[in-house]
Order: structure tokens, then sequence, then C-alpha cells
């Protein structure tokens, strides 16, 4: 089957619809389909579309549907369509309505769908390669925060949670992203001069962030809003322990009954939850074993299968 897979993440992109686009076309091919990657639909034909983000891909989607209304198209939607464009974008909200099926990376997603919708969605969650985990620092507790610089990832709320602790806490949060504007970019510097407990290393290959991440003893991911973060997967695919912001996208990757979240944009009560990791090695423990619980969730074959069976139901 030829399949045109559209993500609005340019090649190079270490755009996190990049890399699941790279993964998935990966899967696909493996299953003997044709896959063509394309920020935009080139207008050839295909017997399928997949594609990723309802607003930033409905013009291919449109024009998909104009050409080939009878063939099927999945729509893969995204943390920003979920918890905010599907609420007020026509695009977005069109692109939903012409989807044969669509796809949400957690279970929470389905609930941020009206029933009619959530009918037709199937849940893929997101895979992510284990690396041999590097021994942790000696010299410092380490607590990795690994996303791009931008608003809807409450980038520094690890940074500002650092005043919160301990003159006797050796918490040190290595920060791995590029910055997404010039503006953040000086955000992040302006904090490692405030606090030299914080780090930002800037863009680094992802064979370098999946190592900083085996190595570091938790992760923290503050976003105000995930459709499925990745970053979580590499987490749980490599053992390390998270902390995370109480929203939906992250219950969905970690389950309702974690013990490892702290309320959105509360630096305080991040810093509590941190604190405890550092100085109680049962909690650690404890953040560690749910975790495990999770890792078959994020294995390459679970999420090849989901894919597969996602396209036999419509082909």
């Amino acid at each position: 089957m030829k399949i045109a897979l559209i993500t609005p993440a340019a090649p190079g992109s270490r755009h996190g619809n990049r890399g699941t686009a790279t993964r998935w076309a990966a899967m696909l091919r493996e299953l003997g389909h044709t896959v063509s990657v394309q920020v935009e639909w080139d207008g050839r034909a295909a017997d399928l579309m997949l594609a990723l983000h309802a607003r930033r891909s409905a013009a291919s989607i449109r024009n998909y549907v104009m050409c080939y209304a009878d063939q099927p198209l999945i729509l893969a939607l995204t943390g920003t369509d979920l918890y905010r464009d599907i609420r007020t974008d026509e695009e977005a909200q069109e692109s939903m309505r012409v989807a044969t099926r669509m796809i949400v990376l957690q279970d929470m997603g389905l609930a941020e769908l009206a029933p009619a919708l959530r009918r037709k969605t199937r849940v893929v969650v997101q895979s992510a390669p284990v690396v041999k985990r590097p021994p942790p620092l000696k010299s410092c507790f380490e607590v990795v925060v690994s996303g791009h610089l931008r608003d809807e990832k409450d980038p520094f709320r690890a940074a500002a949670a650092l005043k919160y602790l301990s003159a006797y806490s050796r918490i040190r949060v290595t920060h791995i992203g590029g910055a997404m504007s010039d503006a953040m970019a000086r955000e992040a510097r302006d904090w490692m001069a405030r606090d030299k407990r914080y780090r930002w290393l800037g863009e680094v290959t992802h064979g370098k962030a999946l190592r900083l991440l085996a190595r570091s003893r938790l992760m923290v991911i503050s976003s105000r809003m995930e459709g499925g973060a990745n970053v979580v997967s590499e987490a749980l695919a490599n053992n390390v322990p998270v902390v995370a912001s109480n929203i939906s996208g992250n219950i969905g990757m970690l389950g309702k009954n974690y013990v490892g979240y702290y309320a959105l944009e509360d630096e305080y009560e991040l810093a509590l939850i941190l604190a405890r990791a550092e100085g109680d090695p049962t909690y650690l423990r404890a953040l560690a074993r749910l975790c495990l619980r999770r890792k078959p969730l994020v294995s390459y074959k679970a999420e090849r299968d989901a894919l597969r069976r996602v396209i036999s139901e419509i082909t």
C-alpha cells in the first residue's frame, strides 16, 4: 500500500512530530508498505494518508480528501490539537470530521473527544529505544529536563524549584532542548547565572539526549500540555523515574495512581517532591517500580502492532 505520511515538522527537525513520523515510516515499511514522508502533500496518488496534527496539516488533509474522497485517512492528534486547537480552530475540527480513523498517543486523550469522534479513535503509545545506562554522577543527584524551550513546556519550572531546596541538597538540574526564541535562550542563560545548580545544554543529538536521560536519577516533565510525550516513553524505556505535572497527557502516560505528580506551575510542590526523591530511597524506588510497570507500553513491537491494527480496520 502507498502511504502519504504528513508531518508539519521539516526534515532534520528534532521536534517530536518529526521523530514520530520517522519512526512510524520505518514501522510501516517493515509491515510492507511504501511510505512517503512529506511536510505538505505533494499531490501524488496514495492509498492512504496518515497525517500528524489536525490544524497544521489541515491543507494537506483537505486537498487529499478532495482528490481521493473514497480513500482512508488517519489523523494523529498532537498535544496542541487535543488540549487547544480542536476546541476553537475550524480547520482542526474539519480534519477530525473527515478522518476515517484518529490516533491519540495516550489513554486520557480519548476523554477530550466527543463520543462520535471517540468511537473512531485508537490509542497508539509511542515507543522509545533502550540505551546502555551509564552510571549516575557521584558528584550530585542529577535531574534531567528534556524538552525544547517553549511556553507549552513550562520549561523553567524545575529551575524555579531549586530555590526551595535545602542548602544541603545535592540536586542539580540538567536541561536538554533547543530554545524556540531568542527570549527563551536569554531566560535560560539568566537562570544559569542566577543558580549554578541549573545547567542548560541547548539542543543536542538524540543519542546524547538519551544517554544523559539514562544517566540521571530522575526526569522532570513540567509541561502545560502534552499529547503523549515521547520523552516520557524514553524515561520508561530506560528505567528512569519521572516527576510530572498533573496534566491529562502525563496522567495518560503514567497512570492515574502514579505518586510522582505535582500541581501544574507549582514549583514549591515540585521542590518538595524532588527533595523527597533525593532523601527517601523508598519513595524513589516506588517511582521506579511504578514506571517499570508501564514499560511494556512503550516497546517498539507494541507501537508497530497498534499501527498495524489501525490500518487493518480501514483497508
